[in-house]
C-alpha cells in the first residue's frame, strides 16, 4: 500500500503567512548520533525535507526517471525549505534554487519521490526544482539563478540519460491536470534549455590526464 499522497495544492501550501509562523524549533530534530547523508549534487547544501512530505524508493530501480519540472515557489527561499521540513504540510521538492546567489539545497533524495508535481506519475518519474520567486516577478529570475538551476538539471539528465529539450524539462504548469501556471510568462526557456546543453557539453568533457 501507498504512503498517502499529498492532498492540499501545492500553492496552498507554499503561500500565505502561515509559512512565517513556523518556528525551526517546532520542527523534528535529527538524532543524536544519527548518519546525516550528503547531497546527491555535491554543490548543494543537503537540507532535507520532513520524510512525511515524500515517498521512500529506489529510483531508478523502482521507478524510471526522465523528466525534469522546473517550479517557482511563489514565496521566499526560506520560507520554503521551512515548509518542506513541516511533516503537515505534505509538499517537497528535490532541490530549491535561491535568485540572489544561486545556492542550492537538496531536500529529497533523487532516490525517493518528493511531492511537487500534484500529480503522482509525474512525481514517481520526475525530479522537481523550485526557484525562489513569483510568476509575475522576472527581476526573482537572475543570470546566477539560470546559471546555477541549468547546471543542476543538466547533471540530472546525464545521470539518468533524459534528452535535454523541451519535451524532458517541463514547467509545473505542463503536468496534466494542474491548477498551476509556474514557472509562469517570464521564464526564458529558449535561454535555460541553452543554458542546459551547454553546461551539460562543459560537465561531459573528457577530463585529460596531466603529465606534469
Amino acid at each position: 500500500m501507498e504512503r498517502a499522497r499529498p492532498r492540499l495544492s501545492r500553492r496552498r501550501v507554499l503561500q500565505g503567512t502561515a509559512l512565517a509562523a513556523v518556528p525551526y524549533a517546532l520542527l523534528p530534530e535529527t538524532r543524536a548520533g544519527a548518519h546525516v547523508p550528503g547531497p546527491d549534487y555535491p554543490l548543494a547544501e543537503w537540507r532535507p525535507a520532513s520524510s512525511a512530505n515524500n515517498t521512500a524508493a529506489n529510483r531508478p530501480l523502482s521507478h524510471p526517471v526522465d523528466l525534469v519540472i522546473i517550479h517557482v515557489t511563489q514565496t521566499t527561499y526560506p520560507k520554503t525549505l521551512i515548509v518542506f521540513e513541516n511533516p503537515k504540510k505534505q509538499v517537497s521538492a528535490h532541490y530549491v534554487v535561491r535568485s540572489a546567489d544561486g545556492h542550492t539545497s537538496q531536500c529529497v533524495r533523487e532516490a525517493d519521490i518528493a511531492w511537487h508535481a500534484g500529480d503522482w506519475e509525474h512525481n514517481t518519474r520526475s525530479i522537481g526544482i523550485e526557484h525562489e520567486g513569483w510568476v509575475d516577478q522576472p527581476a526573482y529570475f537572475t543570470d546566477v539563478m539560470y546559471e546555477t538551476s541549468a547546471r543542476l538539471t543538466a547533471a540530472i539528465c546525464a545521470r539518468y540519460g533524459i534528452p535535454k529539450d523541451r519535451d524532458h524539462i517541463i514547467g509545473h504548469h505542463e503536468v496534466p491536470g494542474t491548477d498551476h501556471t509556474d514557472p509562469g510568462p517570464h521564464w526564458d526557456w529558449t535561454r535555460y534549455i541553452r543554458l542546459v546543453n551547454s553546461a551539460e557539453a562543459r560537465t561531459a568533457a573528457p577530463v585529460r590526464p596531466s603529465f606534469g
